[in-house]
């Protein structure tokens, strides 16, 4: 409990005590020789230690022109009832509203635990060496290309490559995964994970601002402010509704008394009025579901920007994904190495071999230049492939054609490589292969080289996750890319996707989801999972974007609704189940809190409810609806 929260506990404690020694005195006939002045004096001790606080805001939010709210109800209804001389009930109301409160508060500490936690990735300092020692220094100090150290259990500070060292990273925070990563020299590291047993050097590759750290927790800063439209309703509902309630309760109190008598009772009726309209159950619980399946979502890995994209997980029927690195690993190797010489059996079996590997040699050291400097998947494959250094003194002039490869110029002579559609484009006479895997063809001053085929792996666990997702009620699964038909068709086929669109460019891909919303029912959502930055439009344009958060581009995280802190596609399908377990739970509490409340209300304008019941109606019914919403936190 905080401090605040135990503050509350001992003035319940308190004030339930002189409550019940008062209570004890009133029925045993102590107070029978006790006029009603003394008596009001008497009650308004234990009154006002449970509910100064509670008069305060009251007061204060009616200065501000914030009138109707539950502080005012309270006030109002306690009020009435040391009016007609109930002054038991109104000590009464007060103090189980406020252990309502406080039941509240613990809970929405519980639900807010976990993202807490995510709020403690933020690290206080980082190591640098100056004059051989180890200086701290504020991580927003450090710029990139600097050399940090993180020593043992520290927390990573930066985003950077190992440089030198070996230790198990602790992703737990970030990820939700309970096994560490093995880093070692030229290993990526993201901040916010802590560093296992080694000491590790690292050459920071991005700014304190850019960093992932500082992105999650300005995703995660930013989520309570996007709202689901049932939260939305709620809130609008609030607003007219405690005015009604006032004025109903109002008219109750004035207009039976002036036309039948009896002011005590009427105005007595008004008041147990005032404590059952009171909206805690709804104003609280609907939040709190919501901010409960938020804490589930990142107490596994999962980033959801706010409620409102909760709710719309909960309605997806049709998820469509990029394929390079989302249901992919987007790990290339080049696997086939086809110069110009070898397209035909005849000139296989005719040439030889030495002249071959020449050609073979030539064509992937070509091929490496041109794509020098890439960082794409494709071209750090050729880079390896080619396995020596080059020099890039060689290469100028590197254009890249969005869609189609690239133009560079690698001694002083125009190279083209790209696709099948580059070379059309061109109007190179080149020889198509049938080969699954990407095809990357390479021409020279207008004449074909020859191709090199790069082939990709589909990530473990690819198949599962869209297994998963038709079991949850997902009706359709759609693939989009780049990529060559044949290939696009293989995957698709192992992973059981219905329907693929490939060789498309990025704006092919706007178009493609745009095509698919229209056809779409109205209550349906489509959500589009991708990784890389020509992802954004299309994580923008669909109802729903999702986005890899390890791997991913930070455009691509930034466009996305929510994160998979750990890159994997499985926990998708958990992620719709927390979101429609959550909507059952909000909806739960919704109908049963106005349902309880429109009973009791007809009942207490009738004077058939005491304002034991009315309090029920109120506090009872906030508890429970509380603890209603409490079960998202479990993520099973």
């Amino acid at each position: 409990m905080t401090k605040k929260q135990k503050t509350m506990s001992g003035r319940i404690v308190l004030a339930g005590i002189l409550f019940a020694v008062l209570v004890v005195c009133e029925h045993t006939g102590r107070f029978d020789q006790t006029s009603a002045l003394t008596q009001f004096v008497i009650y308004l001790v234990p009154y006002l230690v449970i509910g100064y606080d509670i008069i305060f805001k009251a007061f204060r939010n009616i200065r501000n022109g914030q009138v109707f709210d539950e502080n005012f109800l309270m006030m109002l209804a306690t009020f009435g009832a040391f009016g007609v001389q109930e002054y038991s009930e109104a000590v009464a109301v007060m103090l189980f509203y406020q252990v309502g409160e406080l039941f509240q508060s613990y809970a929405v500490g519980k639900s807010r635990q976990s993202i807490a936690d995510m709020m403690d990735i933020c690290p206080e300092y980082a190591n640098i060496e100056q004059d051989g020692r180890l200086v701290q220094v504020d991580p927003d100090d450090v710029e990139p290309g600097s050399t940090i150290v993180i020593k043992p259990g520290e927390r990573i500070p930066l985003d950077g490559i190992v440089t030198d060292g070996e230790s198990l990273i602790d992703t737990a925070a970030l990820t939700g995964e309970s096994v560490p990563r093995r880093a070692v020299v030229g290993d990526e590291i993201i901040s916010g994970c802590v560093n296992g047993s080694g000491t590790l050097r690292v050459r920071v590759t991005k700014e304190f601002d850019d960093s992932t750290v500082a992105k999650i927790l300005e995703l995660v800063e930013n989520a309570s402010s996007k709202k689901a439209k049932v939260e939305n309703f709620i809130t609008r509902f609030a607003k007219y509704y405690t005015p009604v309630v006032t004025i109903a309760a109002a008219a109750l109190a004035v207009i039976p008394p002036l036309l039948f008598g009896g002011w005590a009772q009427w105005v007595q009726r008004a008041c147990i009025f005032l404590v059952i309209s009171c909206p805690c159950a709804l104003v609280i619980s609907v939040p709190l579901g919501f901010f409960g399946g938020i804490g589930a979502a990142s107490a596994i890995g999962v980033l959801v920007k706010g409620s409102n994209y909760l709710e719309a997980v909960a309605e997806m029927t049709t998820i469509v994904f990029d394929k390079t690195g989302t249901l992919t690993k987007g790990e290339f190797q080049v696997t086939r190495i086809l110069p110009r010489q070898s397209d035909t059996e005849h000139m296989a079996q005719t040439e030889p071999k030495a002249e071959r590997q020449a050609a073979e040699e030539k064509l992937l050291e070509t091929a490496a230049l041109g794509e020098g400097y890439s960082n794409h998947p494709i071209a750090l494959s050729l880079r390896e492939a080619y396995g020596k250094e080059m020099d890039m003194e060689r290469v100028s002039g590197a254009e890249e054609i969005a869609g189609y490869g690239v133009r560079v110029q690698v001694d002083g002579k125009e190279v083209l490589l790209g696709n099948e559609k580059l070379m059309q484009k061109e109007q190179i006479s080149y020889v198509p292969y049938d080969s699954i895997g990407t095809v990357v063809y390479v021409a020279q001053e207008g004449q074909f080289l020859g191709a090199v085929v790069i082939s990709d792996t589909i990530k473990e666990g690819a198949k599962q996750a869209l297994s998963d997702m038709k079991k949850i009620g997902v009706k359709k699964s759609v693939m989009l890319t780049g990529d060559r038909e044949k290939t696009a068709q293989s995957v698709a086929q192992e992973l059981g996707i219905d329907e693929i669109h490939a060789q498309l460019l990025p704006a092919d891909k706007v178009s493609c989801v745009e095509q698919l919303l229209k056809n779409q029912p109205e209550k349906e959502r489509l959500a589009f999972v991708g990784d890389g930055i020509n992802d954004a439009p299309v994580l923008t344009r669909a109802d729903l974007g999702i986005a890899m958060g390890s791997m991913g581009s930070d455009a691509a995280i930034e466009a996305a609704d929510i994160v998979l802190m750990d890159d994997d596609i499985q926990k998708i399908a958990a992620i719709v189940r927390i979101s429609r377990k959550t909507m059952r739970i909000v909806k739960q509490n919704i109908i049963f809190a106005l349902g309880v409340k429109a009973l009791v209300l007809l009942l207490g304008a009738f004077g058939a409810a005491n304002m034991w019941e009315a309090v029920f109606a109120d506090v009872g019914v906030s508890v429970i609806a509380i603890v209603n919403s409490m079960r998202t936190l479990r993520t099973k």
